[in-house]
């Protein structure tokens, strides 16, 4: 009893382990029939050559149009080659026609790599001994002159169109085919060796372009994904300084408009009822609107991150961040045009960081430079430009990855304005930003005073 149910309980996970070996085996034959059995003579077109490829893109447009076809015309006129290979050997043994017919084979097998390149390789294969018979000499080697070369450039082209794995499939297919012919076909002179020779040079430099090109093309995916995952951090990073900021703004003003509702009424000698409630109201609305932006700071906000205990930067600081420019070494000057007047905060603190962040690039990228920082104040809104001249000096500028750029257009996009950023003509580079800024309504004016005479109390008489 006992030894019936440990045959029973073992028995399965004997059967169900596989031994590392068979795994092998069983993935190899998974593979050959995958790339060699399963539908070879699928219809797989070769496509043309892109017309912004490295070399299809440096010539002209008229020679563009033809050159793409240019992987086509090599392999045809490689089938042609073939030809001409069979019908040399057949005027040299006399000018026997059997010997000229025997190059059409091998040639369609060629061409035939452009639509259907598996199905071409069997082809090729299968009909080497009948090809051998009417273009060799006699029983002799398995590859007639005209099959050897086919042979060469079908596998070739193959390995090019298909994949690593798929052309060492070929070559030990080849390689047992010429081992069984060399055994069972009678020749002295047996050219087995030097197909597998040539052929497995020929494989080697083939699928190594082809690992190569599909890495670099793996490698250029990554990058535009690393790029595109790099841009969005920086979006959020972006978003939450400025979330950081605003909520300095927004926080000021709610805790004023707290204040003021709260001290109001006692400004006023017997407020009715009504008027207190009101302000009241104000009050708590103001506070807890205070209470839910601390919280929904709190999203963004880092563990480790201690808000400034200075007031946020506005345009009124562009001279002192002028000065720490020069200091680093940027030639800088300022120009403001327009009627002075105060902006929002959260505008000031906008465009205080598009001119800190854009003389922060002239600084890296452009050493040696010379900056120019306008600033508009026109009717609609405030406009900005910082423009930098190209870099001079032996000070090699550092490479950037545009982070600066993406924040500045961020916070463009916030206040609902436009900006352009891009080089200038002379190899400078050139950052102008639109912010609308709506324009105050005029105080109304004051009522005109009564011509009602008064008496030396100020009443009217």
């Amino acid at each position: 009893m006992t030894e019936t149910q440990t045959q029973t309980q073992t028995m399965p996970t004997g059967a169900k382990s596989r031994s590392p070996e068979y795994r092998l085996a069983a993935g190899a034959l998974s593979g050959l029939r995958q790339d060699l059995f399963k539908d070879p003579f699928a219809y797989r077109p070769l496509p043309p050559w892109s017309p912004d490829g490295p070399l299809v893109g440096r010539l002209p447009e008229r020679v563009r149009r033809y050159a793409v076809w240019t992987p086509h015309a090599v392999v045809l006129g490689a089938a042609l080659f073939t030809l001409l290979i069979a019908f040399a050997v057949g005027d040299a043994m006399g000018g026997d026609v059997i010997h000229a017919l025997s190059g059409f084979i091998p040639a369609l097998a060629v061409a035939m790599t452009l639509i259907r390149p598996v199905g071409a390789w069997w082809i090729s294969l299968v009909s080497t001994p009948f090809v051998a018979i009417m273009g060799g000499d006699g029983f002799g080697a398995p590859w007639a002159p005209a099959g050897f070369f086919a042979h060469l450039v079908v596998m070739t082209v193959v390995a090019a169109r298909t994949r690593p794995r798929t052309a060492a499939w070929m070559w030990a297919g080849t390689a047992a085919f010429g081992f069984f012919a060399s055994v069972f076909w009678y020749s002295m002179d047996p050219d087995t060796a030097p197909m597998l020779f040539v052929s497995a040079l020929a494989l080697l430099v083939t699928t190594s372009v082809h690992i190569r090109r599909e890495a670099k093309v793996e490698m250029t995916a990554q990058r535009q994904v690393t790029a595109v995952e790099r841009d969005k951090r920086t979006l959020l990073e972006e978003r939450t300084n400025i979330a950081r900021e605003l909520h300095d703004v927004v926080a000021h003003h709610m805790s004023v408009v707290a204040i003021q509702a709260e001290a109001a009424p006692y400004r006023v000698e017997n407020p009715p009822p009504e008027l207190e409630q009101a302000f009241v109201t104000i009050r708590e609305n103001a506070v807890a609107a205070l209470t839910e932006l601390r919280r929904v700071l709190g999203v963004v906000r880092a563990e480790d991150y201690e808000a400034p205990d200075a007031p946020q930067p506005t345009l009124a600081d562009l001279g002192r961040l002028l000065e720490n420019v020069r200091e680093a070494g940027l030639r800088v000057g300022q120009t403001v045009t327009g009627a002075v007047r105060d902006l929002p905060q959260g505008v000031e603190l906008s465009a205080y960081r598009i001119v800190q962040e854009a003389l922060s690039n002239a600084l890296r990228h452009a050493p040696g430079a010379e900056a120019r920082v306008e600033v508009s104040y026109v009717l609609g809104g405030l406009g900005l430009r910082i423009v930098n001249g190209p870099p001079t000096g032996l000070v090699k500028p550092s490479p950037g990855a545009g982070h600066g750029i993406t924040g500045m257009r961020e916070r463009i996009a916030m206040l609902s304005g436009e900006m352009t950023a891009g080089p200038t003509a002379d190899g400078g580079y050139e950052v102008a930003a639109f912010v609308p800024v709506a324009t105050p309504e005029p105080e109304p004016e004051p009522a005109p005073q009564s011509t009602t005479a008064t008496d030396q109390s100020g009443d009217p008489a």
